[in-house]
């Protein structure tokens, strides 16, 4: 019998693949019409979202940016759908300043344009002059100042308090100990703070009286106000949300009380709660003839907040940890402190990251509550401009203004923490 087996000795050259299993088309085969019930639901589904954005852009773009009032677009759209723009053009400073003063606007600007150059080397560190990280260290000291003026002594001894805490602080830790070191200079800074600055401060300005011109709280409104609050709260969370993060880990039974104690009544408890006891009670706790402004009673409930959850998304962090990074950071005859700065913290915060993203978007958008406590943030603005007869009945073009402006600044929060992502991997080859 013949052998017809056969061997081929030579390759074949390769050939393109199908041009229905490669690029769009493939990857339209593959995802959406893959089978006849995924092809039924891809059609449908897309004629579906045809018709939701034909409508979206129908109504968007309507001809009524010149209108003065409600009453106008009507005119213009002579009985079609449209949203009535004019709305926006008339009150978009309203929704970004509230009541600041006009002649004033350009002390929130600079603020703003100041806060990015000071964000700068905190967030991208390898790209700017390392030097800035001292402006962004005078940051907190210079935006009070440039948003609510009053004399340049204010802030200056406001940064003093931290200046004698280190003080007092090196000097107990070179005589007695670190801990004993920390709580003395948080002390000293307190007493400064609550005792003496004010009238330092007051005295200074009048032998010296530079400043800039005061504006109330009341003045406030508008995006500004929402970022105010936002920008402070997330800023001062996060350190809380460690050190609560760490003390609810220690085994000091006072201190691990205290910080679970802490969390879980915050946690437990409405945001909008903590606000109105902000507005009304927390006056009553204060000491007779304290004027403490609103907006920073806001704030201050608002970091605590953050600060809670922010507690628990570090200790998530902190747990995810293996055994082994505690040990070694022991074996190099590290302190507590010092292995945790350079070990074990920097890995906690890495893993981390997108708990803590969300905690900050979520912050930023609460605080739209404070609309509830009288505050005109773009929410509580909205209402006022809708009280106007002129505007009476406009209410989806404010919404999607505002929600527009939120999303700008969550989005961009989420995208970098994406890019902090991609930066600091360490398991890709």
């Amino acid at each position: 019998m013949s052998d017809i087996s056969f061997v081929r000795t030579e390759m074949l050259p390769q050939q393109a693949p199908p041009a229905t299993s490669v690029g769009v088309i493939g990857w339209m085969r593959a995802n959406l019409f893959s089978g006849w019930l995924n092809s039924v639901l891809s059609v449908v589904s897309g004629a579906f979202i045809l018709y939701v954005v034909w409508f979206l852009l129908s109504w968007t773009l309507s001809p009524t940016w010149a209108a003065a009032s409600l009453n106008e677009c009507r005119e213009i759209l002579a009985g079609h759908e449209g949203a009535c723009w004019g709305v926006i053009r008339d009150r978009w400073v309203q929704l970004l300043f509230g009541f600041y003063p006009s002649e004033l606007y350009w002390r929130p600007i600079l603020t703003f344009v100041l806060l990015f150059v000071a964000l700068a080397p905190v967030l991208f560190s390898e790209k700017v002059p390392a030097k800035l990280i001292y402006f962004s260290a005078a940051f907190p000291f210079i935006m009070p100042w440039m948003l609510w003026g009053g004399t340049i002594w204010g802030p200056l001894t406001a940064a003093a308090g931290f200046v004698i805490g280190y003080v007092v602080f090196k000097a107990v830790d070179r005589a007695v100990g670190s801990l004993a070191g920390i709580i003395a200079g948080v002390a000293a800074s307190l007493v400064w703070w609550l005792l003496l600055a004010g009238p330092v401060s007051g005295t200074l300005g009048d032998v010296l009286n530079i400043g800039l011109t005061p504006v109330e709280s009341r003045y406030f409104g508008g995006m500004m106000l929402s970022i105010t609050i936002g920008v402070v709260a997330i800023a001062c969370s996060l350190p809380i949300g460690i050190v609560l993060a760490l003390g609810r880990r220690s085994d000091l039974l006072i201190v691990k009380s205290l910080c679970v104690g802490f969390i879980e009544f915050i946690r437990g408890v409405p945001l909008i709660t903590l606000l109105f006891v902000a507005s009304t009670l927390l006056n009553i706790f204060m000491p007779p003839g304290t004027n403490f402004d609103i907006i920073m009673r806001v704030i201050i409930m608002a970091t605590l907040f953050a600060s809670a959850y922010m507690a628990e998304v570090i200790r998530g962090g902190l747990a995810a940890l293996p055994k082994g990074q505690y040990e070694g950071a022991d074996s190099l005859g590290l302190d507590y402190w010092q292995s945790q700065r350079l070990v074990i913290m920097p890995q906690a915060l890495k893993i981390s990251i997108p708990g803590i993203v969300s905690t900050f978007i979520g912050l930023f958008k609460d605080t739209t509550l404070v609309s509830v406590i009288g505050l005109l943030d773009p929410l509580g603005l909205s209402n006022a401009i809708r009280a106007d007869a002129a505007w009476n009945g406009v209410v989806w073009e404010l919404y999607g203004f505002i929600a527009f402006l939120f999303f700008v600044f969550c989005f961009s929060m989420s995208r970098y923490s994406m890019y902090l992502e991609r930066k600091l991997r360490t398991d890709h080859h």
